[in-house]
Formats: C-alpha cells, sequence, structure tokens
C-alpha cells in the first residue's frame, strides 16, 4: 500500500510541501517472530512479549509485538517515506498515542498519515510546525496504532 499526493520526493521535501487534509499512505514491513521476542526480552520482558508457550494461554492466544516495538517499526516508515531527509528539524513530541489492536508477528504493517496542520513558526520563520495523525494498519486494514506526531521542518523559502 503505498499512495501519496507529495509532487516531491523525502530527500527534496520542505515545510511547504506538508499540505494540511493531504493523506498520504505508506508500507509495508513485515513483523518479524524473533524480532518480536527478541525486542520483548530486551525492553518489555512480559510474557505475551516474550514466552511463546505462556503467551498462548494469555488473552492474545499467541506472542504479541511490544507496543513500542510497533511504535518502532512505524518510526521506520514515517521516517523513510514521510518525513523529510533535508529539512526535518526533529520533533516535540507527540500526543494521543493509542495501541487499538494486538500486533502478531508475520502481520504486515502499514501507515496512513493524515497532515492536520502545517504552520510556519512566527518566533523563526525559516521553519513550520507540522501536525500529522499518523494510524499505523496492518494487512486487514485494522488500525492497530495511532498517535499525532509534531514535526519541525525547515522551509524552502523564508517569508518575511
Amino acid at each position: 500500500m503505498s499512495s501519496s499526493s507529495f509532487s516531491t520526493s523525502p530527500d527534496n521535501r520542505y515545510f511547504e510541501d506538508y499540505i494540511p487534509g493531504a493523506v498520504h499512505e505508506f508500507g509495508s514491513i513485515k513483523v518479524d517472530e524473533q524480532e518480536v521476542l527478541e525486542f520483548g526480552r530486551r525492553f518489555v520482558p512480559l510474557s505475551y512479549h516474550v514466552d511463546k508457550e505462556a503467551a498462548k494461554k494469555s488473552i492474545y492466544g499467541g506472542v504479541i509485538a511490544s507496543g513500542w516495538h510497533t511504535a518502532a517499526l512505524m518510526m521506520r516508515i514515517y521516517t523513510e517515506n514521510y518525513l523529510s531527509q533535508v529539512a526535518n528539524l526533529g520533533s516535540p513530541g507527540g500526543d494521543e498515542l493509542r495501541w487499538d489492536k494486538p500486533v502478531y508477528p508475520g502481520d504486515e504493517l502499514s501507515v496512513r498519515a493524515t497532515i492536520l496542520e502545517a504552520r510556519r513558526s512566527e518566533s523563526r520563520p525559516d521553519r513550520g510546525i507540522v501536525r500529522t495523525f499518523i494510524e499505523v494498519l496492518n494487512q486487514k486494514n485494522e488500525v492497530v496504532m495511532s498517535l499525532k506526531m509534531v514535526n519541525f521542518v525547515r522551509s524552502r523559502e523564508l517569508k518575511s
């Protein structure tokens, strides 16, 4: 699934290219069972992330990816396809993070990014602030995770 109305590639994308209301879809990335187990052991050692036998008896019926692992997979797709490779200035964070459905090994994840707002910074007119609603979808087109991200993006043109 890839559908984007960006007129520029990530290596030539600036603040002006982020148009409020535009929806961009990117993906996919496959959830690997070994990575789920390794991430779980390292960062979120709960039985349903690290123990296949115990996970079978859980409410999930099997091993699931940690929400933070899902967020990391989302960031891979988001970084490669949505963020500017030349003008991204970082992020102060995100809001309203939700893990709506479990993510299982073998799932194929993709990202839908809806630009909520793009406004030029009043204090630093060489950049803008882009707010994006991110949805992570599985192969059934079900939303498994969502959040609102904020990014600072350098402008192509300086407005006075």
